[in-house]
């Protein structure tokens, strides 16, 4: 099976506990690793320029075709503390280009203003499956260059699963965290999904189902939303069952943020996800609206 994934590669400077580490990332990576663990081939639509290593791809086997820039590539400087983070733009590289792919589902999780309008249209237009994570559609800089969350007028027509957090969820809708996720399905959205820290949200026709994550020790949080969204998504195409896959992605996360690793090392193996995706399975709970 094939996953086409449309996002940046980045260069993220995270500051953790006093220490800097530079580390390669973006939704693009962590998408696309993560859907390899699933034995997914990955397509992978984005923009780098020459101070990104692309081996890091290459080792994976991901594909990505017309993928190099003369800028460079997009950079964050990110400041961790437990489960928040506040982020920094420091480079932005351009625009990513599109021309048609046949895969089984498409994943669009933009980091910052990568994928236009038109893009974006050409991609639903195109796509079997589509997930989107709209964190980069929402993002505008400051005077200082901090990243802050705007209103956005989103045209998510065409889109059969998102995942969104609260302050994410304001920008586009309004209303308590039920009536939120009922207004991204009025859009025509068939799964959405609301994540609050721990806790795991997903709305599917009249009834929410939920799991909490266990609070434990927390490292690098950078990237988990990202192994989440491509875990969902690669076990829906397979499985065609929105409960697994809301396991699976919850099992992804979960392991990822036990790992004491930084960046992409983070990323877990199919096993670890599937022992902990059985586990949340015996523990969903679900509630109709």
């Amino acid at each position: 099976m094939k996953l086409a994934v449309f996002s940046h590669c980045a260069i993220d400077t995270i500051s953790l506990e006093g220490s800097n580490y530079e580390q390669i990332g973006g939704a693009a990576c962590y998408c696309g690793i993560t859907a390899r663990q699933f034995k997914f081939d990955v397509e992978l639509f984005t923009k780098f320029g020459p101070d990104f290593p692309k081996q890091y791809l290459s080792e994976h086997k991901i594909n990505f075709p017309n993928s190099q820039s003369e800028k460079n590539t997009t950079k964050f400087a990110i400041s961790i503390t437990g489960s928040d983070r506040t982020l920094k733009l420091e480079n932005q590289c351009e625009q990513i280009d599109y021309a048609g792919v046949d895969a089984d589902g498409h994943l669009v999780s933009p980091i910052f203003n990568e994928i236009s309008d038109e893009t974006f249209k050409k991609i639903k237009n195109d796509s079997n499956f589509l997930f989107v994570d709209p964190q980069g559609f929402l993002r505008r800089k400051d005077s200082q260059n901090n990243i802050i969350l705007e209103k956005t007028n989103l045209d998510l027509t065409d889109v059969n699963a998102i995942k969104v957090n609260p302050e994410e969820s304001q920008q586009i809708v309004d209303g308590t965290h039920d009536e939120m996720m009922l207004a991204l399905q009025k859009k025509g959205i068939e799964y959405v999904l609301l994540t609050n820290k721990a806790d795991v949200s997903l709305l599917v026709k009249d009834k929410i189902y939920s799991i909490t994550l266990p609070n434990k020790q927390i490292h690098d949080t950078t990237g988990v939303g990202d192994i989440f969204c491509s875990a969902f998504t690669c076990t829906m195409l397979k499985e065609k069952d929105f409960l697994w896959a809301l396991c699976f992605a919850g099992g992804a996360a979960q392991a990822a943020l036990e790992s004491t690793n930084m960046g992409l090392q983070k990323i877990p193996n199919k096993g670890t996800i599937e022992t902990n995706a059985s586990y949340f399975y015996n523990l969903v709970k679900f509630r109709d609206l």
